[in-house]
């Protein structure tokens, strides 16, 4: 009798990580369990070996029904910054919802889960690189609650009741995104500037290799508890990255300057005027810190632990990011 290959249970299968992390799996043989609040949402993931399943970390009844049967969790799920949402949202999803996901879990007998954190719960980076002993200092709910579940995570796995780690992605890249589409396109439009000098550096992780690096930490079992940060080779000022840009689209490379300031205190209007109304700020706090904080990361302790290495250099990226783009008319 053939072997059947374990079933693995992916929260958040319809973003942007979690579906990579699907084709993957389903990619090196396992049956995979896609979980998204609707089914629809699953798009193209429609491998023999994927079985789309309906769920929110919100609600633990669908939760149980998810885990039976299923070698192992990886919770991607959360809520990232919408302007449209209140904080309890942020909480229950990124906090309430961990608890309930790794709850079931244990509840199921699952005997390992893989925690998708972000490197934002350490916010600004004032002395780079940052690495796994870097105390916490999120600036925002998102990264707050994001913090938060991170040590329920933890606390679970450091207790023994269920085995797993927790990988915090840097600056998540890749064909598909959509967060990078607006800087691509400036750039392509001549209408990128700078806030500040561009001398902040930005440290990007490719999704392909994020996924790679998940399912590692599955399969290094003996691992449990620990933190890991998920990076590229190097990070690099803003101002390298525009201009690697600039250089594959074949444009002038950005020159515009305006002052931090100003820009800061204009997205702090724009918030208190715009967020209360549930309406998306034309510019808020988060777009102009993306000029103003460092974000750059030791990225050792994966490399020694888990095997991780990117195969993704950012040259390379950006001409895949930009193929793809063009493909689907977004430049």
């Amino acid at each position: 009798m053939a072997h059947e290959q374990p079933t693995y249970l992916v929260t958040g299968a319809a973003g942007f990580v979690g579906s990579e992390l699907v084709r993957q799996l389903a990619g090196r043989g396992f049956r995979v369990r896609a979980m998204a609040r609707r089914t629809e949402q699953l798009g193209d993931l429609t491998h023999p070996a994927i079985e789309p399943c309906k769920g929110d970390v919100r609600d633990r009844a669908a939760l149980d029904r998810a885990m039976q049967g299923v070698a192992g969790v990886y919770h991607i799920a959360a809520l990232f910054r919408q302007a449209n949402e209140p904080d309890s949202a942020y909480h229950e999803t990124n906090v309430q919802g961990v608890q309930n996901v790794i709850e079931a879990a244990v509840a199921a007998g699952v005997p390992r889960l893989i925690h998708c954190s972000t490197v934002g719960v350490l916010g600004h980076v004032r002395q780079p690189p940052a690495d796994e002993h870097t105390e916490y200092n999120p600036g925002d709910i998102y990264q707050r609650t994001k913090m938060e579940g991170e040590k329920l995570a933890l606390e679970m796995f450091r207790s023994g009741r269920i085995g797993g780690v927790v990988i915090r992605p840097g600056m998540i890249y890749g064909p598909g995104d959509t967060r990078l589409r607006k800087l691509f396109r400036m750039i392509a439009r001549r209408q990128f500037f700078y806030v500040g000098r561009g001398d902040k550096l930005v440290h990007f992780i490719d999704v392909r290799d994020l996924a790679r690096a998940f399912i590692l930490a599955m399969e290094h079992t003996e691992r449990n508890g620990e933190i890991y940060i998920i990076a590229g080779e190097r990070s690099m000022p803003l101002r390298e990255f525009a201009e690697e840009v600039a250089r594959a689209l074949q444009v002038p490379p950005p020159w515009l300057h305006l002052p931090v300031k100003p820009m800061q205190m204009l997205g702090t209007l724009c918030e208190t005027i715009c967020v209360p109304l549930r309406i998306q700020p034309p510019i808020f706090r988060r777009r102009v810190d993306f000029y103003t904080k460092n974000r750059s990361f030791d990225t050792r302790k994966a490399r020694e632990e888990l095997g991780f290495a990117p195969a993704q250099d950012v040259q390379g990226e950006i001409r895949d990011i930009l193929a793809d783009y063009r493909q689907r008319n977004w430049i």
